[in-house]
């Protein structure tokens, strides 16, 4: 079965969800051929991906912008909606291509999370389509209409290509997403990493008696008062996945993924300081981690993600500004303190879509 496979490049979490679900597929469906079109760099796919060899091609190709990122909290809506405008004024042109690379390449099946225009070249040919995700972008963009008109039509052409969907597999922490006429909830896809704490404090010096944090950004702005807080904290540790890394600094500690893949560096930590965000939410609820978060302006997903993680995962909210200014204490030691989690959520999502997709075929 050939599949294409598209994957928006808004961040890394859509590319590890991607991924998740690829190698379940691969495990269990060793016949399937997947061409992924995506924006991210090829060597994180394959990272992630080491048995998928020559049943795995990755080819360029962006149909989404997301938001545009100030960094990992703040968003730029003016830009967004800049990039937006350019791309989908390139709409015809970008379809037609894809058609054309949907013939070519005999794919049987169209898989997006989660870009619209591919969802359309796809119904031009008749092939099985599928979205996959926890939002759509009609939905994301929905509130700026009220700041500029423009978005209005922006959104009308996000709706029509979501509505070229068969089905959308629906993972945890979504919205109600109605523009999809067909909807499947499936479970869990992150699965718990490894705990590599004595390897992790071999390769960086880290103290494995004190309290491990990982630092889940890719980029913090914090200035040197707000290093020399964190470095003042003394029964902590912290972690970055590189790039985000502070050479130097000598309780701030950064990680290569090439060396311990991120589930690994969560799973070896204690508890995670982040944004809620769709990935890092199902890595920590995976990994019984705690989390300090800290909220995000100007992202309707927001108020979601915060519901479901007061559900799942014992948490602190640390406020933006705090966490700006590296004052982290407060909240750090607060966790102990914090409920435990409500409710559980079930797992075995990746094997689920693995197994659906085939079965569309």
């Amino acid at each position: 079965m050939q599949i294409a496979y598209y994957i928006s490049a808004h961040g890394y979490g859509h590319g590890v969800r991607s991924c998740d679900i690829l190698a379940a597929l691969f495990a269990r469906h060793p016949g399937a051929r997947v061409t992924v079109t995506t924006g991210l760099p090829e060597s994180f796919l394959r990272n992630r991906l080491p048995e998928a060899g020559e049943r795995l091609r990755v080819r360029e190709g962006v149909f989404d912008v997301g938001m545009v990122q100030r960094d990992s909290i703040r968003v730029d809506v003016e830009a967004t909606l800049e990039q937006v405008l350019e791309l989908t004024g390139r709409r015809a042109e970008l379809a037609a291509g894809e058609v054309d690379f949907l013939r070519e390449s005999g794919a049987e099946l169209v898989v997006a999370d989660i870009p619209a225009m591919p969802l359309e070249a796809a119904a031009k040919l008749g092939l099985p389509r599928v979205a996959i995700g926890n939002f759509s972008w009609d939905w994301i963009y929905s509130p700026f209409v009220e700041r500029d008109a423009r978005w209005r039509g922006v959104i009308d052409l996000f709706e029509e290509g979501y509505r070229q969907a068969d089905l959308l597999l629906k993972l945890p922490f979504a919205p109600e997403m109605p523009v999809f006429a067909r909807q499947e909830e499936v479970g869990l896809l992150a699965r718990p990493g490894r705990n590599r704490r004595a390897e992790l404090a071999r390769a960086t010096g880290a103290d494995p008696a004190k309290r491990w944090v990982l630092l889940s950004f890719t980029t913090l702005e914090w200035n040197d008062e707000a290093l020399r807080r964190v470095e003042a904290l003394e029964g902590f540790q912290f972690f970055t996945v590189k790039p985000l890394d502070w050479p130097g600094r000598r309780n701030i500690h950064g990680v290569a993924r090439e060396e311990f893949i991120f589930s690994d560096v969560l799973a070896s930590t204690d508890l995670v300081v982040t944004k809620p965000g769709y990935g890092i939410l199902s890595d920590c609820v995976a990994n019984a981690k705690p989390i300090v978060y800290a909220e995000r302006e100007d992202f309707i997903e927001y108020p979601v993600l915060e519901r479901e993680l007061k559900r799942f995962l014992k948490h602190v909210h640390v406020p933006a500004a705090d966490l700006y200014a590296g004052r982290l204490e407060a909240a750090l030691e607060a966790v102990g303190s914090a409920p435990e989690p409500r409710e559980v959520l079930r797992g075995g999502g990746a094997e689920q879509v693995a197994d659906r997709l085939i079965g569309l075929y």
